[in-house]
């Protein structure tokens, strides 16, 4: 078997990388854009000597703002759209008014239909032709919810509910505009997130993405596929996905979302994941399958269970899935293989010769063949200091007692006065590929800018930098990590 496009591509030399979501960029609305912040963002990645950037999922989000409970597989998020550059793009009008896109889509599109040129229609129609497979069930979700109160799907009229073509059908024809414009919101992020990428490329700076696994209930794919879920003749789930007592919650994690019907996914060859997988390539350079030892077997939680002790193991259809995928070329995939990992779990990412990841904070059990401790990650791997999971470094290490403190210090063969920090050099010391750093550890700042605690679903995905947060000496010194440890490697053309 070949190695990897993971290896043999992004992960073929030394690289380090920065984590840090677009809804944490600065700025002056609720949180960050696709705009001016970002592409300086890049510089600062570029001129610093970093070559990735990874982002959490870039969907359209939950109540809560988390990137993990997603209404559509493909949809991007409005909120990252920056309506202060959207017409400063070749593909729209330099007059159109984009200050209103979020509360007047119907009215933004209308005038994009009056001021645009025949090419700058032709591209949007050219857009609609391309991605009409999830563009057209996305609208249909989306103008449905909008007509029913955003009542959750299963609450809709039975008509809606079943996805009743000749209902929906009927919709489109009684209000096109009305559809176009919701297609035209997602024409808007595609051009600005496609804009940005190409920007970070040509600086030499790699987009890592992160593929959920799961998907939410309340989701156009759930309501528009459901032969590919496990749920009962009303649309209720059979069982509902999370994960046993782990690291991060004595009780587990009951995430509530429905399970994949893997007979019925095997029927069709994985076309879902076919379609979906090839996609998210086009958007993202490399790809990290959250939750991948749900592909081995995964946490089967009864439907109105209360709590996610409840739960068994189901042997999961990971070995068919991915050699499905394989055959259409080495996979550019990073493998979540954190939490509760099993030899089968470790095989099956072998065997497909996917990196896993490594976290740092992981690695003071005590136990000398932790495989996140700096001397034990392996090469075919991503190293992190901490996830989106995590608290900061600086948290972390704040929040110890004094003995652990001590042992943590001994083990990293520094003294207790230069951690954290020193953790981060020794992190990019490691053997790892690719070492990826929460810019909030890059800042060493405190818990307060933690992005999530897993089990609490209010008070996450927050968390915004600020530009004053970066001097010339921590700047230089980033520098002069990279370059020590033989990561530097990126430049604006």
């Amino acid at each position: 078997m070949t190695d990897s496009a993971a290896t043999t591509g992004l992960l073929a030399r030394r690289r380090a990388g920065v984590l840090l979501h677009p809804t944490s960029l600065p700025g002056p609305g609720p949180n960050g854009v696709l705009g001016k912040a970002a592409r300086r963002f890049v510089d600062y990645l570029a001129g610093a000597g970093f070559s990735v950037w990874q982002t959490l999922p870039l969907g359209p989000v939950d109540k809560f703002g988390s990137p993990y409970s997603l209404r559509s597989a493909y949809a991007g998020d409005m909120r990252l759209v920056d309506k202060q550059t959207l017409s400063s793009l070749p593909q729209l009008p330099a007059g159109l008014p984009c200050e209103g896109f979020e509360s007047d889509p119907r009215g933004l599109y209308a005038a994009f239909c009056e001021l645009a040129t025949d090419s700058q229609r032709a591209e949007f129609s050219e857009f609609l032709r391309e991605q009409r497979d999830w563009l057209l069930p996305y609208t249909l979700f989306e103008h449905a919810s909008a007509r029913f109160d955003g009542a959750p799907w299963w609450q809709w009229p039975a008509p809606y509910a079943a996805c009743d073509r000749n209902t929906l059908f009927a919709a489109i024809a009684e209000d096109e505009d009305g559809f176009r414009a919701l297609a035209f919101q997602q024409y808007l992020f595609a051009l600005q997130w496609s804009s940005v990428k190409t920007y970070a490329n040509e600086c030499g700076i790699q987009i890592f993405g992160d593929l959920p696994f799961y998907l939410d209930r309340n989701s156009v794919d759930v309501w528009w596929e459901r032969r590919y879920f496990a749920l009962d003749d009303r649309g209720e789930p059979l069982a509902v996905a999370g994960v046993p007592p782990d690291y991060f919650s004595a009780d587990g994690q009951l995430w509530g979302n429905p399970l994949y019907d893997w007979d019925a996914m095997i029927a069709d060859g994985f076309q879902w994941w076919h379609r979906r997988l090839a996609f998210h390539l086009q958007r993202f350079d490399l790809l990290r399958i959250d939750h991948f030892r749900a592909l081995e077997s995964y946490w089967s939680i009864p439907a109105h269970a209360v709590s996610a002790q409840e739960g068994h193991w189901v042997p999961g259809a990971g070995e068919a899935l991915l050699s499905s995928l394989e055959a259409g070329g080495p996979l550019p995939l990073v493998a979540e293989d954190l939490g509760i990992i099993t030899d089968s779990v470790r095989d099956l990412r072998d065997r497909f010769r996917l990196p896993g990841m490594a976290v740092l904070q992981f690695a003071f059990d005590g136990k000398p063949d932790n495989p996140h401790l700096p001397a034990n990650v392996a090469e075919h791997c991503v190293y992190y200091t901490g996830t989106h999971d995590n608290d900061t470094l600086f948290g972390w290490y704040l929040g110890l007692p004094d003995d652990v403190r001590d042992h943590v210090a001994r083990t990293l063969g520094v003294a207790v006065s230069a951690l954290p920090g020193a953790a981060v050099r020794i992190a990019l010391e490691s053997s790892a590929r690719l070492v990826i750093v929460p810019l909030q550890d890059l800042l060493g700042l405190d818990s307060s800018a933690r992005m999530n605690t897993p089990g609490i679903a209010e008070g996450n995905w927050r968390w915004r930098f600020r530009w004053d947060q970066f001097d010339a000496q921590h700047s230089e010194q980033i520098e002069r990590l990279l370059e020590d440890s033989r990561r530097a490697g990126s430049s604006c053309a």
